[in-house]
């Protein structure tokens, strides 16, 4: 039995948790949307069951945000060319140079992840990501 100690790394130790707090509270209330009451005299329309599928799907898409620079439960494994790990490299540096903005290749793709998901939910068949898709 080993007497060695684990402890957590200096990134766990050290990291900022108000701003992760506060940024977990601005997405909630994003996503709160309030309705106005229906105004009196409005009669209820007629809804098709296309037109209510095409609701849901806006609607789930609306709501979504990429997770900012917090710790995730969840990892997934991507496999990328040497190419398309130096264009994103090539990305970070330019956001980081021309933008002045300092993020990692993470939050890149995280942000590219809701960007492409968030067009599927709006335009669906339409969308950039089934016409890349189909064109392969």
């Amino acid at each position: 039995m080993s007497r060695r100690l684990s402890l957590p790394g200096a990134d766990e130790l050290f990291r900022n948790t108000a701003s992760a707090a506060r940024s977990t509270r601005r997405r909630a209330e994003d996503r709160l949307h309030v309705v106005p009451p229906p105004e009196e005299g409005a009669g209820t329309a007629e809804v098709s069951p296309e037109d209510l599928t095409d609701l849901r799907q806006r609607a789930r898409g609306a709501g979504r945000r990429p997770s900012g620079r917090e710790r995730h439960d969840e990892k997934i494994t991507v496999y990328v060319s040497s190419q398309e790990l130096m264009d994103l490299e090539q990305a970070r540096l330019t956001l980081r140079g021309e933008h002045g903005l300092v993020v990692d290749r993470g939050r890149i793709v995280r942000e590219a992840v809701a960007l492409i998901l968030e067009d599927l939910a709006v335009h669906g068949d339409a969308s950039i990501l089934v016409r890349r898709l189909r064109g392969l």
